[in-house]
């Protein structure tokens, strides 16, 4: 019966971490603060949903199904969020004086193919 309430409390905290995220996504303007929104509380949210519903059903075989799922979540979330910031940054929508320390602004003035 614990484990059920436990499972119970970690689905609606999940469900409340993925709704920050969905809320983030829709109000926040410019490109890192929506990858910020989309990325963290999400693969969170995931993540206490799937140890939910490792805990509800007891079974190995549902808990080997479940790690490689959260693992390829924790794998391509900051990948896709880097690949989209990056290709942002590149074309101009991303406001630079929002950013502190600028590391790609060297790249930005030599082409890519320039070799320089």
């Amino acid at each position: 019966m614990w484990l059920d309430a436990t499972s119970l409390v970690l689905i609606l905290f999940g469900a409340l971490l993925c709704l920050t995220a969905a809320i983030g996504l829709l109000r926040w303007r410019d490109v890192p603060t929506r990858l910020h929104a989309a990325t963290k509380p999400q693969v969170l949210g995931l993540m206490v949903i799937c140890l939910a519903i490792a805990l509800s059903l007891r079974s190995w075989p549902v808990v080997a199904f479940l790690v490689p799922v959260v693992l390829i979540q924790f794998a391509t979330a900051p990948l896709s969020a880097h690949m989209v910031s990056r290709q942002a940054y590149r074309n101009g929508t991303v406001d630079e004086s929002s950013l502190l320390v600028d590391e790609l602004a060297e790249s930005r003035r030599t082409p890519p193919a320039a070799g320089g």
